[in-house]
């Protein structure tokens, strides 16, 4: 089945940038996390495809490989010549070479750079607000200790390559063209190892599981990456390490909804603390804070608390919290408590309307007559 496509996916336009990008991504990474929607295998499936959706169009190189080629130019090199079928696949591998050939200067190739590595690492809300240090295991490759990364058993020499003479090249002919590739018998590095280290059996690397702190500083957010130079897959007899990449993502809380710095809060109150006003106490991410009803609040109403949201990465200031009263309806009454009731309900008299709810029929009246004429 077609992959669909990844702006539609996150609903967003092709131009939206990335600010508006990646609050896209939040909200609907919070929708559809598999800690909100337990069991549901389509919501789990839908989140694993907003986050790859997410972590192309984040990426400008990825996005603009995207935007130009689709699915396949988001996957890295060889994209654009898809388009174009064998035949240009062909001189393109030509011109590639053409171009790696004298932009080495005819020498060999260096070992490559080790691949970069990506952690993902879950987060309490608390946790992504206050920051903290944690220590995470990583399955990598690390320089192999008995030979240093030179994949030769240690006292052995690495010598050069007898295809190619210590090239790393050798010259092929494809029709009119004469072209240099990398030499297949040593890939390219102009050197053997005559005696491989038996630890790395000659590549220099050995598959390990490393402990690394990282340290997460305060206001981080879903969808926010932190870069460890250096700590990602080992390069290849000791060519430089790739780097280590942790992605931020915030578990869903069981009272606020995070929007950038701001916290949002739904507080449950009953209809008698609306009517006759009163104190209330509310939540805050640092313990309690009380908020002065009024007599007559309606439900619906949203209280801001300055400074009592986030202090993001790069805030100056935390956000506030906004408190939105819900009115909490009793149940289960006792007979003298349904009597109270109605005999307030008979006091009012049915003429005289709730606030809102006056208001509410007047739209409709005007509705109506609107309607008929």
């Amino acid at each position: 089945m077609a992959k669909r496509d990844y702006y539609e996916i996150l609903e967003v336009s092709r131009t939206v940038d990335d600010g508006e990008l990646k609050k896209a991504y939040r909200r609907l990474a919070m929708r559809y996390h598999p800690d909100r929607n337990p069991g549901d295998a389509e919501a789990e499936e839908r989140f694993k495809e907003i986050s790859e959706a997410y972590e192309v169009l984040s990426d400008p190189q990825k996005r603009q490989g995207y935007d130009r080629f689709g699915h396949a130019g988001a996957q890295g090199s060889g994209g654009g010549n898809q388009g174009f079928g064998g035949f240009a696949g062909g001189f393109g591998d030509i011109f590639s070479d053409l171009f790696e050939q004298f932009g080495r200067g005819f020498g060999g190739q260096e070992p490559g750079r080790g691949s970069d590595l990506r952690y993902r690492l879950d987060l309490t809300l608390e946790e992504a607000a206050a920051g903290k240090a944690v220590t995470i295991e990583i399955p990598s490759s690390a320089i192999c200790e008995a030979c240093q990364g030179t994949g030769a058993t240690p006292g052995s020499r690495v010598e050069d390559c007898t295809t190619c003479g210590g090239h790393g090249q050798v010259r092929m002919v494809q029709g009119i063209f004469s072209v240099t590739r990398p030499c297949p018998q040593c890939g390219g590095t102009g050197k053997m190892v005559k005696d491989p280290c038996r630890e790395c059996r000659g590549q220099g690397r050995v598959r390990k599981n490393r402990q690394l702190e990282v340290k997460i500083p305060a206001g981080v957010d879903t969808g926010d990456r932190i870069r460890l130079d250096g700590e990602g897959e080992a390069g290849e007899r000791g060519a430089p390490a790739g780097d280590l990449y942790v992605e931020i993502q915030v578990r869903p809380h069981s009272l606020f909804e995070r929007d950038g710095d701001d916290l949002h809060c739904a507080v449950p109150v009953s209809f008698t603390t609306l009517a006759l006003g009163g104190e209330l106490e509310v939540p805050t991410l640092t313990g309690q804070a009380k908020i002065q009803i009024a007599a007559g609040t309606q439900s619906g109403s949203v209280f801001r608390l300055r400074g009592k949201g986030v202090k993001g990465v790069r805030s100056r200031s935390a956000g506030d919290l906004h408190c939105r009263l819900q009115v909490e309806i009793p149940v289960h009454l006792s007979d003298h408590q349904r009597e109270i009731l109605e005999e307030f309900a008979s006091e009012r008299g049915e003429t005289v309307q709730h606030p809102q709810q006056e208001n509410w029929w007047n739209r409709v009246r005007d509705f109506v007559e609107r309607l008929g004429s």
